[in-house]
């Protein structure tokens, strides 16, 4: 199972980091050890001092593809899941304006919140690019989204992906973050739904 991060698939999140939109799909993977069961608190890392929360729409690949056509894209997936992708912000800018890889600061162990459950699509009763999803903390929304705000649809993602690697069964795609993405605190408790239903309960510690 692999992890697949798109960025700056959100207008104003691109905007909110001083970031230009980009022109097509970008992404970066985390590996299977950066994933945060629900059940364990998210630690924040001794050599980060700006950890910030991104709530990701999450597509379930169902079977194997590759060069995926875009009139196909739709039947490797019908789950859909809500997540967190953690970033060390301070971090990650030292590796961007060293032109470096951006992994150390999106894929150390417990950056990527996944929700246990996931739902179909018939049971949201919603098309994939008109959900709503949300993320609080203490209570507070900080950041709220539909997936029609998407620059790439999930769609165009997956036949974009499909043709540098192949997708397999298992795999996630986090579709991107909307804006209001902002630093974590020990003590926080943080809430995410999807279409209402409450998907994530994560306490910072």
């Amino acid at each position: 199972m692999k992890i697949i991060c798109i960025g700056r698939n959100y207008h104003e999140h691109a905007l909110e980091l001083g970031n230009e939109p980009p022109k097509e799909p970008m992404f970066f993977l985390k590996p299977d050890s950066s994933v945060l069961h629900q059940r364990h608190a998210f630690y924040i890392p001794d050599w980060s001092k700006e950890v910030h929360y991104e709530v990701e729409v999450v597509v379930k690949i169902k079977k194997l593809g590759k060069a995926i056509q875009l009139k196909f894209a739709s039947r490797y997936y019908d789950e859909i899941g809500l997540g967190i992708d953690f970033t060390a912000r301070d971090v990650q800018k030292k590796l961007k304006e060293a032109g470096h890889p951006w992994e150390k600061a999106k894929s150390f162990d417990g950056a990527a919140v996944v929700s246990d459950k996931f739902y179909s699509l018939e049971d949201l009763g919603k098309n994939v690019q008109d959900l709503n999803f949300d993320l609080s903390i203490n209570g507070v929304v900080v950041q709220s989204g539909n997936t029609s705000d998407m620059l790439f649809q999930v769609d165009e993602l997956i036949t974009y992906i499909s043709k540098f690697m192949t997708l397999k069964t298992g795999d996630l795609i986090f579709t991107g973050t909307p804006a209001g993405v902002g630093m974590v605190n020990a003590g926080d408790h943080i809430t995410g739904k999807l279409e209402g239903f409450q998907m994530l309960n994560v306490n910072v510690k």
